[in-house]
């Protein structure tokens, strides 16, 4: 890299700020690092960056021509070059009546098009229009997908689970008891044990899967149509009643048995762990009906809309990904963790895994050429008062630096309810951990009181904590589906920066792809006899074992 800013950078990252220093020097660091939009308020104030740190870094986003990359991924350019296509994730969330021509065709049209038949499909399900074979009501839909078609759904659903019975709406029933489940695991410890909880003839699976030819996905499918059929023997009927197909590949639903009434279709251009804004949201939609999954749409497009116009020093997602590139690669900071500290984000963290590390989880340029400096970190995370009684430990006293987002909202716990009062106190004691543990994290021994920093008993040297840990906090107003909307994109859009900046195609995953052909082969060898492919002696004597030879 033979960038000027790459190499002031560089040397900057050899002597990074101390954050007790940089707050020593600064009282209004606190309140000039911060940015807002979207109902999100985000204080970056304790990353170890100072003012000229900052400034290079928005250089370096200028020298990498990002604000006419954001231009090219939000207008169909094909940024996808190594499947030459583009990534129009941005595209599944555009208000109707606005025109996106790519390749001769009206994007925005195909997408509401696409809209209209899921509402369709939702406001049956919710209305109790949907049949099982017997003429019961659907109660319960099971999701059948993996990765981007279960982390994204999972995620949203559980965190809009109070907006399962939402504000009345003209053109669909708001409230509903239909009870939605997932199942992604391919060992079938998942499909086991809820099939043992459901009646088959009021239970509806929807198969979501790009390709539809994911052997996680169909394995799980194929064996809930056996689970059917064991108590109605009439295929066709099952297949209607009992079955959605939802992937890019019309032909191959059809070859399945979905009827042609009960498939939704993506499109190329939907990245997997981009497309809950697509039919494969259609879960999400049963769950909170389609107002509400309107307003997630919408919270989204909003954030697309700041990401597109927002000067760079206070845009939102360019902020958090040029942090997250100064962390990864300047600072060799090679661990990150979200921290969301309210209970309904609590698949937040297991999405973010995919979407960061199976994006920008790549060691080649686009020019094909190796990288020569750090990606990706390792990214994991949970609810934060969980955390604070499992992983902490490492945060406060381990041997390694690690970089934090702190996650929460403001308000929470107006409904009125009798208990609210208490509700309300158990948030507030939320927020506080909250902000204590990202003091503690940032400043150390610095941050305690006097009582507890001047230790003098036998076990000091034990309690002892280093801070300079850096972190970011995100504040949200209130969790809602906009705001949750939001918040999903920006770490989108963080994504895209990091990968700007790194010169790697955030929108393909090679490296899942080969495991799956090699699982195949493995596969065939045990049940089949057939030595499909050559293995090492360890898989080889592996293969034997479980074979009892």
């Amino acid at each position: 890299m033979t960038n000027s800013t790459w190499q002031t950078l560089s040397t900057l990252a050899q002597t990074p700020p101390d954050l007790n220093t940089l707050f020593k020097s600064d009282s209004t660091r606190g309140e000039r690092l911060t940015a807002s939009a979207c109902d999100i308020y985000m204080d970056f104030s304790k990353q170890a960056i100072d003012d000229k740190i900052l400034a290079e870094l928005l250089q370096l986003a200028d020298n990498f021509d990002l604000s006419n990359k954001i231009n090219d991924l939000l207008t169909g350019k094909k940024v996808n070059d190594t499947e030459n296509r583009p990534a129009l994730h941005t595209a599944l969330r555009t208000p109707k009546g606005e025109t996106l021509i790519v390749d001769g065709v009206d994007v925005n049209a195909q997408v509401h098009d696409s809209l209209e038949r899921a509402k369709h499909i939702v406001n049956r399900i919710r209305e109790k229009v949907w049949r099982g074979y017997s003429g019961k009501a659907i109660s319960d839909v099971v999701n059948i997908g993996v990765g981007g078609s279960d982390l994204g759904p999972l995620m949203a659903s559980v965190a809009l689970d109070e907006w399962a019975s939402g504000e009345w709406s003209t053109d669909e029933w708001a409230d509903t008891d239909i009870r939605v489940h997932f199942v992604s695991n391919m060992d079938g410890t998942q499909l086991d044990t809820l099939l043992k909880t459901l009646n088959p003839q009021t239970t509806l699976f929807i198969i979501s899967s790009k390709s539809f030819g994911t052997s996680d996905t169909l394995a799980n499918a194929k064996t809930a149509l056996a689970w059917l059929l064991s108590t109605h023997n009439h295929k066709p009927t099952i297949l209607h009643r009992h079955f959605i197909g939802i992937s890019t590949r019309p032909d191959k639903m059809t070859d399945w048995g979905i009827h042609v009434d009960n498939q939704l279709l993506l499109w190329e251009w939907v990245g997997g762990r981009f497309s809950m804004w697509s039919a494969i949201g259609l879960a999400i939609a049963i769950k909170i009906g389609m107002h509400n999954f309107y307003e997630l749409l919408a919270g989204a497009n909003q954030m697309d809309r700041h990401f597109a116009t927002a000067e760079f020093g206070k845009n939102l997602p360019v902020l958090l990904g040029l942090i997250g590139v100064w962390n990864a690669t300047f600072l060799g900071i090679n661990a990150h963790t979200v921290l969301p500290y309210d209970g309904r984000l609590k698949f937040f963290p297991n999405y973010l895994t995919q979407l960061e590390m199976e994006s920008n989880g790549k060691s080649v340029k686009r020019d094909g050429q190796k990288v020569g400096y750090a990606t990706c970190p390792i990214l994991w995370g949970d609810i934060g008062s969980n955390a604070q009684h499992a992983f902490y430990q490492l945060l406060h006293q381990g041997t390694q630096r690690v970089s934090c987002d702190f996650i929460t909202p403001i308000r929470r716990y107006d409904s009125g309810q009798v208990h609210d009062k208490y509700l309300e106190n158990q948030h507030k004691l939320s927020l506080a951990n909250c902000l204590a543990q990202s003091q503690v994290l940032a400043f150390g021994n610095e941050a305690l009181p006097d009582e507890l920093r001047n230790n003098n008993d036998n076990f000091r040297h034990f309690k002892q904590y280093r801070g300079n840990q850096p972190s970011t906090t995100l504040l949200l107003t209130a969790l809602s589906p906009k705001t949750l909307g939001a918040l999903i994109a920006l770490y989108e859009h963080k994504v895209f920066v990091m990968s700007v900046i790194w010169d790697i195609n955030p929108f393909d995953q090679w490296g899942v792809e080969v495991g799956k052909v090699m699982a195949n082969q493995v596969y065939d060898t045990l049940y089949h006899d057939e030595m499909v492919g050559v293995f090492d002696s360890s898989t080889n004597t592996l293969l034997n074992k479980i074979k009892g030879k």
